[in-house]
């Protein structure tokens, strides 16, 4: 057979296989075909905790009264469960929640900490989950069977509780054995963007952090709302810490300073540019460094589940990593669904995985808060798996290579700083 035949046959044979893709993503979405053509494999889950307490007080505004109180726990979401590290050993201290116990509001409450709610808002995501995936499509069991699912939380009280209501919402107080946390060190969590242990990341946010209230526009609506305010100017303010407070408040009908309510838009629009300045707008090497590992966790899930190599991994139908809004940004603009709007509280990525029955095709899916998503590089809302994975591994790095971008020295660092 001479190579002219040769490449004619392989070019058949793949626009055969590509022709044959098109056509099972066509049928999976015809309407009511969609459910009956496609099994779903696994789901991941990717959550911002609910609603909770400022990080930090606004200096210069009347203080808002934060009663502990507001920190009651519902009796439909309570939900018992276990926390570990990565190993199964005991959880790990948590720095976070020692500096939070440092900030004490008017009124009692400490800083970052879960509410009644937020905790409401994690049972009806749950509620959403179990309304999907077990009543609708009779995916998942009706009781937590811990072999079906993994849950893994960054080591932040409010995160943990936050997987409790989910839980809580998901499963109605059924479990059969106990529902396992997996935790990790706070110098080498994957579910944030890691300053701890990614010195170059450190380096360049906090230079571009500096950079970003001096960009125009930013600068001049910050110096004004300060002025409004009567905050000194040398006072240690920006964007976020106001976006902050105002979502606090106002999810909690609380009081908000009348100045901040004037400007939210422009609060919330100027919190979004300073972050994408910070992402520099899409850069591939920032990109990976806030969530290159999250997304190498993702795909290594996606392919174990197409070909498990264990009977655990088979088992497992369900994922559950409770994150921030600064992990669901970098992602979503990552994979180009990024709306420009500050993820609110409870808001969640879910990617499906999906076998076309007939053609054996794998599709993976993908809605931020309930709304299907069309990621770049695919060409519809159900998009073929090689597509995606494509997607996943521009962003996607190993330990080892995020360990060797965290520690690429000045040379090339300088550049970027200049």
């Amino acid at each position: 057979m001479g190579w002219g035949t040769r490449l004619g046959l392989l070019g058949g044979l793949a626009l055969w296989g590509q022709r044959r893709r098109a056509a099972a993503a066509a049928a999976a979405r015809d309407g009511g075909g969609e459910r009956r053509d496609l099994e779903l494999k696994l789901v991941q889950v990717v959550f911002r905790h609910g609603a909770r307490t400022p990080l930090r007080p606004l200096p210069g505004a009347a203080p808002v009264e934060w009663h502990p109180s507001l920190l009651d726990v519902p009796a439909q979401t309570k939900f018992d469960y276990v926390v570990t590290d990565l190993n199964g050993g005991p959880q790990p201290p948590s720095p976070f929640e020692e500096r939070y116990k440092k900030t004490t509001f008017k009124g009692g409450a400490i800083a970052g900490q879960l509410t009644t709610v937020g905790m409401q808002q994690m049972f009806a995501l749950g509620e959403r989950l179990r309304r999907t995936y077990v009543e609708e499509t009779s995916f998942l069991s009706p009781t937590l069977r811990p072999a079906e699912v993994f849950i893994r939380s960054t080591n932040i009280f409010r995160n943990l509780e936050s997987t409790r209501c989910l839980l809580a919402g998901l499963y109605q107080q059924q479990k059969e054995g106990s529902a396992v946390i997996v935790t990790d060190e706070a110098s080498s969590d994957i579910l944030y963007p890691n300053y701890n242990n990614c010195q170059r990341l450190k380096c360049l946010s906090r230079h571009k952090l500096k950079n970003a209230v001096q960009q125009p526009g930013i600068s001049d609506d910050l110096k004004t709302i300060k002025e409004k305010m009567g905050i000194d100017g040398d006072k240690s303010v920006d964007f976020f810490l106001l976006l902050d407070n105002i979502f606090a408040e106002q999810v909690h009908n609380l009081p908000s300073c009348p100045v901040l309510k004037n400007f939210q838009e422009t609060v919330e629009r100027r919190a979004v540019d300073s972050l994408l300045f910070l992402l520099e707008d899409g850069s591939r090497e920032v990109l990976q460094m806030n969530v290159g590992r999250l997304f190498y966790t993702l795909q290594k899930n996606i392919t174990e589940a197409v070909d498990p190599s264990s009977p655990a991994a088979k088992a497992r139908k369900l994922i559950l990593y409770a994150s921030h809004d600064t992990t669901l940004t970098a992602l979503l603009v990552a994979l180009g669904t990024f709306d420009r709007k500050w993820p609110p509280y409870a808001a969640d990525v879910i990617l499906e995985l999906y076998q076309h029955r007939q053609s054996k095709e794998w599709f993976v899916r993908m809605s931020y808060r309930g709304e299907e998503q069309l990621v770049k590089g695919c060409r519809a809302g159900l998009c073929p798996l090689e597509e995606f994975l494509e997607v996943l591994s521009q962003y996607s790095v190993s330990p080892e290579e995020y360990n060797n971008l965290c520690t690429q020295i000045e040379g090339n660092q300088q550049t970027k700083l200049s």
